[in-house]
């Protein structure tokens, strides 16, 4: 069985990740692979009314935090985890970047206080060796989509009614997009930048070299847009 292989989709709304999901999805499985799609917060009935609190109701910073790392525990051992197990390969629509990103870059939340839920979060079960004994479970990779907030809010006009987050101010997401980056300072060997400006089909591009570099497929897919 070959191993599981957990990627993460990151950047704030409007930068076109969630297009290029179920083609990322469909490259794999034409290489046989068995792929759950997933998202956060969410990805399990559980996770999904923390979702719908979290991204409709005002409440305090710290409360937000804790639900989203609420919702992630429940969505880890529910969903990803077992899939892992299982070998096959987790595409999820924004993971724990995501809250240090919002809710500490946006928000201004202590990354400290993140930084202890991440690791109380997400620690694995079992490890194999002293080595592995404080692991963390973070994906394999993470796509982080980097797009300037001024033009995902032009993409975004009028497509639908905003949650609480995409309703707030360019400023907010300048700062949003601030936290990614220094997720990836952090992390550099787990991610791969995106310039999401791109033309969708060099977006796409991006992502299977990104893919096939680290040894994901065995080839370049051969659309070059992403999903139909």
């Amino acid at each position: 069985m070959a191993n599981g292989l957990f990627i993460s989709f990151e950047g704030i709304d409007g930068a076109g990740k969630s297009t290029h999901i179920a083609g990322l999805a469909q490259a794999f499985q034409a290489q046989g692979r068995v792929v759950t799609l997933t998202r956060e917060p969410g990805g399990t009935p559980l996770a999904e009314q923390l979702r719908a609190l979290v991204l409709n109701e005002p409440m305090d910073a710290l409360t937000e935090a804790l639900l989203m790392f609420a919702a992630r525990r429940e969505h880890l051992l529910q969903k990803i985890e077992p899939a892992l197990a299982r070998g096959e390969v987790v595409l999820c629509d924004r993971f724990t970047d995501a809250t240090f990103a919002y809710q500490g870059g946006g928000r201004g939340f202590g990354l400290d206080v993140l930084s202890k839920l991440e690791h109380w979060v997400q620690h694995t079960s079992a490890p194999t060796s002293e080595e592995a004994a404080d692991r963390i479970r973070n994906p394999d990779l993470t796509l982080w989509f980097d797009l300037a907030p001024e033009l995902a809010a032009q993409r975004l006009s009028g497509a639908r009614v905003p949650d609480k987050f995409e309703s707030q101010s360019v400023d907010f997401f300048r700062k949003v997009a601030a936290g990614y980056a220094a997720r990836m300072a952090g992390a550099p060997q787990r991610f791969a930048r995106i310039d999401a400006a791109q033309e969708r089909h060099k977006v796409w591009q991006q992502i299977t070299a990104a893919i096939v570099r680290r040894g994901y497929l065995a080839i370049m897919v051969a659309s070059n847009s992403g999903p139909a």
